[in-house]
């Protein structure tokens, strides 16, 4: 069995368990929380490594990344 089948598996598992919308908004801050300790990990790697410094970072602040919306 591979990770992303036993993660899909505690995943079930846990929302199996979810019976309140308190519980769905717990379950959904706690993947929440984890998913940006991930980023901020590799984001931090990154920084020690110099592949991202403050130069990097203030290019990004200027760009504007939104998707324009198409009328039809």
């Amino acid at each position: 069995m591979s990770y992303t089948q036993m993660a899909q598996l505690e995943l079930m598992n846990a929302a199996a368990n979810v019976t309140t919308q308190a519980d769905l908004d717990a379950l959904r801050l706690t993947l929440s929380l984890f998913f940006a300790q991930r980023a901020q990990q590799a984001i931090d790697k990154m920084w020690d490594e110099g592949t991202f410094d403050q130069k990097k970072l203030d290019e990004l602040r200027s760009l504007h990344l939104r998707t324009p919306y198409k009328t039809l």
